[in-house]
């Protein structure tokens, strides 16, 4: 498998983790749309080929989806995994770039052998109302939205919460696909923060990838988020491709 076929596998993998309520495949590009969820869930998977007089054509036909539900064109932009010359096209079109993230990948075992070890953990295989008050706590949203989202998800999931005495301190979300393991929804309590809490979580969704033998793991967190870069740099992740988003102004369209 070339580097591409993976970056762009691994990303798909991950619009399925974060399954969009509409969503519309016009030759291998994923139109996402998410009303309520997180942004992310609802952009652009630009990953089938498109020759350079067909690009603008696409975009439009992109632009034409979203204006239709009341919303702006957002495309998810990846070096080596979309095609060329559309991220050229998007910037003519006035789109801003936005959101610098890394897509990381390790090994359960990996993880595994890095995990400091504690504190105890509960794991299940849907959201508990425990879950999804820490998860909202720390990053807020529209609660509803995104029960809903999760709802959609397909593939075996795990819900982890790294527990202090009774007290929720960290929790994560992982879904097994196709030999992968995808890790999301990282979140940990404020007066938590630099106790291994999340070491601990991201050790038991490796453990249950590995029961679920979905030996390798990837991620993806923003570039300017330094804590998360070295979380999981500590815990044996490194960056297999950069990528970014191009959001339209209304100039652009």
């Amino acid at each position: 498998m070339s580097g591409r076929e993976m970056v762009r596998g691994l990303q798909e993998r991950a619009a399925r983790a974060l399954p969009a309520e509409h969503v519309r495949d016009i030759d291998g590009w994923w139109l996402r749309h998410a009303p309520g969820c997180s942004w992310w869930v609802g952009t652009v998977l630009p990953h089938g080929e498109a020759a350079s007089d067909e690009l603008v054509r696409r975009v439009v036909q992109a632009e034409d989806f979203y204006a239709g539900r009341g919303a702006d064109a957002r495309f998810q932009v990846t070096p080596g995994a979309c095609p060329d010359g559309l991220d050229a096209v998007l910037e003519e079109r006035g789109y801003r770039r936005e959101n610098p993230l890394s897509l990381q990948v390790a090994t359960a075992g990996r993880v595994l052998e890095r995990s400091p070890g504690s504190p105890r953990v509960r794991l299940d295989d849907r959201p508990t109302r425990a879950w999804f008050d820490a998860w909202h706590a720390v990053h807020g949203g529209d609660l509803r939205s995104e029960r809903t989202m999760l709802a959609r998800v397909k593939g075996p999931s795990a819900y982890v919460c790294a527990m202090v005495g009774d007290d929720v301190a960290a929790v994560g979300r992982a879904v097994a696909d196709s030999g992968w393991t995808g890790v999301f929804n990282m979140a940990t309590i404020p007066q938590a923060r630099g106790k291994g809490a999340a070491r601990t979580v991201l050790a038991a969704l490796a453990g249950w990838a590995e029961s679920q033998k979905a030996h390798r793991m990837y991620l993806q967190v923003e570039r300017d988020n330094v804590p998360a870069l070295r979380l999981y740099e500590r815990s044996g992740f490194g960056e297999i491709g950069p990528y970014h988003y191009r959001t339209a102004t209304a100039s652009g369209r």
